[in-house]
């Protein structure tokens, strides 16, 4: 793990082990378990009274720590005046520490959780399970939670809806669909993967007293995706600048689809790379000489042409894969491009060419890469398991080079272990020819001297703020376009994260 890059803090996702290792050390500098149940419990208490009136409310308490937090945000609400019951999963008397302390302190009735429990109830506070859940909910607590669903009754999760994996995403038998979830401290990767964003609801972050100090010993290596992220070295212009030192990416197109060679190329002009050069058979050049002014088209006819599309030093990025084909050719010219040790995007059939030989990809990765691959093409070149994040995260690990595997949940890991989700997405974007354009933002990053991981943290941001831009309706033609605005307002939010030099005096 790389340990001397700077860590935006603020984004940080911590892992349910890691959340673990935030709560012991807090309690080892003098912040009790109990300090912190009960700051969690007035926390989800608060934040159920910003947003709604008093109505019947039901909090279902699970027999850990979970619980323990829904009987203090019990007797919070309770003493603010709110008609409030609550139901227990299990016997009280196996409730120990702080949960039965809490338990004691609510000292009002408690009855068996069950789906009953939720008749004459407006609100379900949701504190059976915690992040953690080491297997599929079942029997009655699964059973009640259905019955949320089937009622359709408003609910707030405390920490994740019960049943959400707070490292994956997952649903671990059954969750409800919550309207707000209350984290603490920091949130998990459970709560921005697929599906356990979608149940959510209003994610809110509390405080509950863990010292910042603690990260310092945590050093997490996952985090949202926000611009705080890679800002500081996001490479604007300068005025002494020129086409040549904004870095020259090479797009290299089939002679079928060549319109995804359109949107990648058209994606890194956008994007700010100072010359974009297409490399095409002869058949398809005057396709791309009518195209896109200012797009510079190369043509080859066999490996010898191609390598000679590559020799120019001026080329610091190799973009393959959008509008190829899965062909022994596409294969021979990836590895080719590979050899140069200059850095490299691979997309869509530049990796797919190599299901049947996975592990010749690895062992030619010798300089900066990054691969984007959606599911079905990443299935094709990496046989892992796990959730989402620790599936990139291995990838990256075995490959080498970084791995944006792309969704809703967009994941960006980097060899190191670092790794970013992606939460701006909207669903638009799920058209073809979009991830055409994010290979083309990547790269032009990449030709002005971003690092891999920052680069494609970039790049994926972007894509997902362009759409936004863009809204119901979006095509892939409409993406480059917008990007003007988005990095329009992205500048201002750097110049405004940049102190005056009399600031310093």
């Amino acid at each position: 793990m790389t340990q001397d890059r700077p860590r935006p803090y603020g984004l940080a996702l911590l892992s349910v082990a890691e959340m673990g290792r935030c709560d012991a050390a807090a309690t080892a500098r003098g912040v009790p378990v109990e300090r912190l149940m009960e700051a969690a419990g007035r926390a989800v208490a608060d934040a159920i009274q910003a947003r709604a009136s008093k109505r019947p409310t039901i909090v279902l308490c699970g027999p850990g720590n979970n619980g323990g937090d829904g009987f203090v945000a019990a007797r919070a609400l309770k003493e603010a005046g709110w008609p409030v019951r609550v139901a227990l999963l299990g016997e009280r008397a196996k409730l120990s520490g702080a949960a039965a302390l809490n338990a004691a302190r609510w000292g009002d009735a408690i009855e068996p959780l069950s789906p009953s429990s939720l008749d004459g109830a407006a609100l379900a506070v949701d504190a059976i399970f915690g992040a953690g859940l080491a297997r599929p909910i079942e029997g009655v607590a699964r059973a009640t939670i259905e019955e949320i669903g089937k009622r359709r009754l408003t609910t707030v999760a405390v920490d994740v809806p019960s049943g959400v994996h707070g490292d994956s995403g997952q649903v671990m038998g059954a969750a409800p669909e919550a309207a707000l979830t209350v984290t603490f401290f920091r949130r998990k990767p459970g709560h921005l993967l697929l599906p356990g964003r979608l149940l959510c609801g209003e994610l809110a972050v509390a405080d509950i007293g863990i010292p910042e100090a603690v990260l310092d010993e945590i050093r997490p290596s996952a985090f949202a995706n926000a611009p705080e992220l890679w800002l500081p070295s996001y490479p604007w212009p300068t005025l002494l600048d020129h086409k040549y030192r904004r870095g020259h990416v090479l797009v290299v197109a089939g002679a079928r689809m060549t319109g995804a060679a359109k949107l990648a190329a058209r994606g890194a002009m956008r994007a700010g790379a100072g010359l974009v050069t297409v490399a095409c058979p002869p058949e398809v050049e005057r396709v791309f000489q009518l195209g896109t002014a200012g797009l510079l088209v190369e043509t080859f006819e066999d490996g010898a042409s191609f390598a000679q599309a590559l020799e120019s030093r001026r080329k610091n990025v190799y973009l393959l894969g959008p509008g190829n084909e899965a062909t022994p050719e596409t294969k021979a010219h990836v590895l080719a491009a590979l050899a140069t040790k200059r850095a490299s995007v691979l997309d869509a059939d530049a990796i797919s060419a190599f299901q049947s030989d996975p592990a010749s990809l690895c062992r030619a990765i010798a300089g900066p890469c990054v691969m984007t691959p959606h599911e079905g093409e990443f299935a094709r070149v990496f046989d892992v398991a796990g959730d989402k994040l620790a599936r990139a995260r291995a990838a990256a690990a075995a490959s080498g080079a970084v791995i944006l595997l792309k969704g809703g949940d967009t994941v960006v890991a980097a060899p190191d272990g670092r790794a970013a989700i992606s939460e701006n997405a909207p669903p638009e974007l799920g058209t073809a020819g979009a991830g055409d354009v994010l290979a083309g933002i990547l790269a032009a990053h990449l030709a002005r001297g971003m690092l891999p991981f920052e680069a494609a943290a970039a790049a994926a941001w972007l894509h997902g703020e362009a759409a936004a831009e863009v809204g119901p309706g979006l095509i892939a033609d409409d993406l480059p376009e917008a990007l003007r605005p988005v990095l329009g307002r992205l500048k201002e939010r750097a110049r405004r994260l940049r102190r005056p030099w009399f600031g310093l005096i």
